[in-house]
């Protein structure tokens, strides 16, 4: 027994020093090719009204509550939302039909911000356009560095995975033709 107990406090031990020496930083990318204009793909994406028809938060947490800010679309553009999962906040930082958006988020933890800078930015070939989704930020900012170190391990993974399914809808409704009733 007395082996057992040691054994297990030199793993709680190792994890623990291991979490202090991991970063706290995080990088997610992700992208998709879309067979569409950059400007039909940014009526969707620029305007935070079209959100809900694409992006991938509602169905992660179906008790969202968003609250859109007085502009929609472009630079200052703003929501904020609550939900079981958490709450939070965006505001676009930049604008372009041509070129895609970048905005600040915040993740709000029991009463602390965990900042975050996004973009959704778009290259063009003419026929098709390939939107690149970005976040990084620092767990360092809202948890002790063993908690963020492991924190920041998984977020590529979790959050990653949701802007593969809005990617997927975006994707779907920016190829569907206007007034088709797969849009929605």
């Amino acid at each position: 027994m007395q082996k057992l107990l040691l054994f297990l406090a030199a793993l709680f031990l190792l994890i623990v020093g291991i979490g202090f020496f991991l970063p706290t930083t995080y990088a997610v990318e992700r992208r998709i090719t879309i067979d569409a204009s950059t400007e039909r793909v940014h009526e969707l994406v620029g305007d935070l009204e079209q959100w809900p028809s694409w992006a991938p938060w509602e169905g992660e947490d179906p008790t969202m509550q968003t609250t859109l800010g007085e502009l929609t679309t472009g630079v200052g553009a703003s929501q904020k939302w609550t939900g079981k999962d958490g709450d939070g906040e965006l505001t676009f930082t930049g604008s372009n039909p041509a070129a895609g958006i970048k905005y600040d988020m915040a993740f709000i933890m029991e009463g602390k911000r965990a900042p975050a800078q996004c973009a959704m930015l778009y290259e063009s070939d003419g026929k098709s356009t390939t939107v690149v989704w970005t976040m990084s930020g620092d767990m360092g900012d809202v948890m002790p560095p063993v908690v963020g170190g492991y924190l920041g391990l998984l977020m590529p993974g979790s959050i990653g995975a949701m802007f593969d399914t809005g990617l997927g809808r975006l994707k779907e409704l920016a190829e569907a033709a206007p007034g088709d009733d797969n849009e929605g």
